[in-house]
């Protein structure tokens, strides 16, 4: 069963409610802490299993003036997010639970909603756009992710020469080190071989201070453990987004280079509510295809390989190397070997 393309109101009331009820819930805790938590955890597991799938695309060249705007709202409310669990978890007038869940249903925000806002914030190219891109990541402790997303990985995907592609058989805990240090070494030297003074990294590092020293004047050093806390838990979705789209998909060499990235170099999904509360990032394959394109007119290829399950699930899969690798194994030899 297939519904039609994602209506631009889907996915702002996607993004945008979850952070209204994490507001209150920094504010109040109690019952809104927890409906924060249900939507972005639970609430998405569930009715990815019950809406249609999105097989229909938007008509190629359609405009979405308001899509841009979305994206800074949310990204403006992401600063706003961690300067508000900073200030509450220091405070004692939330109880240890309230103050748990609310980190936790941050944390999911963070890693589900603030990165794919940011992510697609420095692609685009109003450089006003972009330098807010990089502020949300920066504020994560990750602003070189701009850095090696754009410079590395849109250039080396499914090679051994990108951080960011897990090879097949890599447990995520094994690949998670390795694109950490990986990522921010190649996003360095990226960076120097194109000559620019001062060095990107400088500035990636002095607001990743600047956003620690925010944690300290709300919260005191509760509020510095926070936000590394929150930023770390957003880390690891990012880099479980990479693991999940790329797991074990391979470029072939072609006289002696890498082929052209195409639609068969990312896993993607086609399910609804995932796809509007991660803005569309399940439509991987065009993403990579067409890196500047609206996220409301990514498109689903229908040669590119399909994750058996909804992203937040597969990634809640990819946390058990185990099990992710035996259920990945028969798609996988598919993807490889496609009819």
């Amino acid at each position: 069963m297939s519904a039609r393309p994602l209506p631009f109101p889907a996915f702002a009331l996607a993004t945008l409610l979850p952070a209204a009820l994490l507001g209150l819930g920094a504010w109040q805790g109690g019952f809104w802490t927890g409906a924060a938590l249900v939507w972005v955890f639970a609430l998405s597991l569930l009715l990815d299993q019950l809406l249609p799938l999105v097989e229909t695309d938007t008509a190629e060249g359609a405009e979405f003036p308001a899509a841009d705007a979305l994206l800074a709202a949310l990204a403006l409310t992401a600063l706003a997010l961690l300067a508000a669990a900073a200030r509450a978890t220091a405070s004692p007038a939330l109880g240890a639970w309230d103050k748990a869940a609310l980190l936790l249903a941050t944390g999911l925000w963070l890693g589900q909603i603030a990165h794919p806002a940011a992510h697609e914030l420095i692609h685009r190219s109003d450089r006003r756009l972009f330098r807010l891109g990089v502020l949300v990541y920066s504020a994560l402790l990750v602003g070189h992710h701009a850095s090696s997303h754009r410079l590395v990985h849109h250039r080396f995907v499914a090679t051994p020469d990108d951080p960011a592609t897990a090879r097949r058989g890599e447990g995520f805990w094994r690949f998670l080190l390795r694109a950490s240090l990986g990522g921010f070494l190649a996003g360095f030297r990226a960076e120097a071989a194109r000559g620019h003074r001062p060095h990107p990294y400088v500035g990636y590092l002095s607001l990743a201070a600047a956003a620690l020293c925010c944690g300290y004047l709300l919260g005191g050093w509760t509020g510095v453990a926070v936000w590394a806390l929150l930023g770390t838990h957003a880390q690891i979705q990012i880099h479980l987004s990479d693991y999940v789209q790329h797991y074990g998909l391979t470029r072939r060499t072609v006289d002696g280079k890498p082929e052209p990235v195409g639609p068969g170099h990312s896993w993607n999904t086609a399910h609804w509510f995932s796809s509007a509360l991660l803005l569309n990032a399940p439509r991987h394959s065009d993403h990579h295809a067409n890196p500047s394109r609206p996220y409301p007119a990514l498109r689903l290829p229908a040669e590119a390989p399909r994750l058996p399950w909804p992203l937040p699930l597969a990634a809640l899969i990819a946390l058990f190397p185990p099990l992710w690798r035996r259920l990945m194994r028969p798609h996988l030899s598919r993807a490889r070997q496609p009819d």
